[in-house]
C-alpha cells in the first residue's frame, strides 16, 4: 500500500493487532426498500466541468491531492447532510440489519470519549494512532461502548459505520455512495480552488464554520466551534449548494478505491477510481483534524481506510443518478 502520513482516522482493522476469530460477511438483512423516492430532500446538481485536487503547500502529496485537474461529471442529486442516527435507525428497523461493528464486537472510540467503566476494559491501542481505543461493545447505536446511546443525539451523524454498512444503507433507500470526484464537486459549492467549502479563510471575521478540533491535540480540546465531538448534521452554514458540514464533524465514505497515483493519468470524464485496492476512500475531515496534524478538513484533502473498519468519527451521505 502507498504510503502516507496517519490522519485522525487511521484506525483500522487492519492496523489494530487483533486476531479475530469470525469472518464478517452477509449481515442476513431483509432487503425491503425505503419507501419514499430517492431523490426526496436531496439537491439536484447539474454536474459538469470543474477543478479537482490541490497543489496547496497545505496539502499532503502523498496523499495524492494533486495534481489539479478538469474533472467532468454527469448531473446527480446529493444529500444535505450526512446520514444521522434518525435516519440510520429507521434503516435497521426496517430491515433487521447489523453492522460489522456489532458482529466483531468492538470499534474504534476516541480515548477522551471512553467512560472510566469502559476504559477499565480496554486492552489494545491502535500504536501508530494511540488515542484510538478498542472499546467492546461500541457501535452505531452505543457510540462510547456499554451505557452510552444515541437518545440525545438523533440528529448527529450515524458512526461507527463501516464502507459495507454505509453501502447497505444505500442499497436500502435507492441510492449509493458518492465518487470521490462527486463528493470534491459538491462540497465546493461551485468555488473554484477555494482551500475550504466558504472560501480561503478557515475562521471568516473569526466566526467558526466548521466542527474541528481547537487546542492541543490529541489531549486538550477547548472546543471553542461549540462540539467536542460530533455535531448535528445541520450545525453551521452550508456552502453555496446547500450542503452541510462537508468539512469537518465526520469523514465521509466514498465508493472509490484509493489511490495515491491512480487519477494522475486516470479518466476525466465521471472518474470512478482504480478497478480494485484495499482501502476506500474517505473525504471531509472530522471533529478531530486539526491543522498541526491532520489538517485535512480541506476540501480536496483524501483519507482511507479498509471497507470493514469503524471509528467514532466516519460516516457518510449519499447521492443518486435517475439513470440508475
Amino acid at each position: 500500500m502507498e504510503n502516507m502520513k496517519p490522519s485522525c482516522c487511521a484506525a483500522g482493522r487492519g492496523s489494530s493487532n487483533v486476531q479475530l476469530e469470525m469472518k464478517v460477511s452477509d449481515s442476513g438483512h431483509k432487503q425491503e426498500r425505503r419507501n419514499a423516492a430517492p431523490e426526496e430532500g436531496m439537491i439536484f446538481l447539474p454536474g459538469g466541468e470543474f477543478l479537482m485536487g490541490t497543489d496547496d503547500q497545505e496539502g499532503f502529496p502523498d496523499d495524492g491531492e494533486g495534481p489539479v485537474r478538469a474533472v467532468t461529471i454527469d448531473p446527480f442529486y446529493i444529500d444535505p447532510c450526512a446520514v444521522s442516527n434518525a435516519d440510520f435507525k429507521q434503516f435497521v428497523d426496517a430491515t433487521g440489519y447489523v453492522t460489522e461493528a456489532e458482529k466483531y464486537g468492538w470499534s474504534f472510540v476516541f480515548h477522551l470519549f471512553v467512560p472510566p467503566d469502559n476504559a477499565a476494559k480496554v486492552t489494545q491501542v491502535v500504536q501508530q494512532t494511540p488515542w484510538w481505543w478498542n472499546v467492546e461493545g461500541a457501535s452505531w447505536k452505543h457510540p462510547e461502548g456499554p451505557g452510552t446511546g444515541i437518545e440525545e443525539r438523533m440528529d448527529h451523524p450515524v458512526v461507527h459505520v463501516s464502507w459495507n454498512d454505509a453501502a447497505a444503507y444505500c442499497a436500502w433507500a435507492g441510492k449509493r455512495l458518492p465518487t470521490e470526484a462527486e463528493w470534491e464537486y459538491a462540497a465546493r459549492g461551485g468555488l473554484v480552488q477555494k482551500r475550504y467549502p466558504w472560501g480561503d479563510l478557515l475562521k471568516p471575521d473569526g466566526e467558526h464554520r466548521c466542527n474541528i478540533w481547537q487546542g492541543k491535540f490529541p489531549d486538550k480540546n477547548n472546543a471553542s466551534d461549540g462540539y467536542a465531538g460530533t455535531a448535528p448534521v445541520r450545525a453551521f452554514p452550508p456552502n453555496e449548494f446547500g450542503l452541510y458540514n462537508v468539512s469537518g464533524n465526520v469523514w465521509e465514505w466514498c465508493s472509490d478505491w484509493f489511490s495515491a497515483t491512480y487519477h494522475v493519468h486516470g479518466p476525466r470524464v465521471n472518474p470512478q477510481g482504480p478497478p480494485e485496492g484495499q482501502a476506500r476512500v474517505l473525504r471531509g475531515g472530522s471533529y478531530l483534524c486539526h491543522k498541526s496534524y491532520c489538517n485535512r478538513y480541506r476540501v480536496a484533502a483524501r483519507s482511507r481506510n479498509t471497507p470493514d473498519s469503524s471509528t467514532g468519527n466516519i460516516g457518510f451521505r449519499c447521492v443518486y443518478s435517475k439513470k440508475e
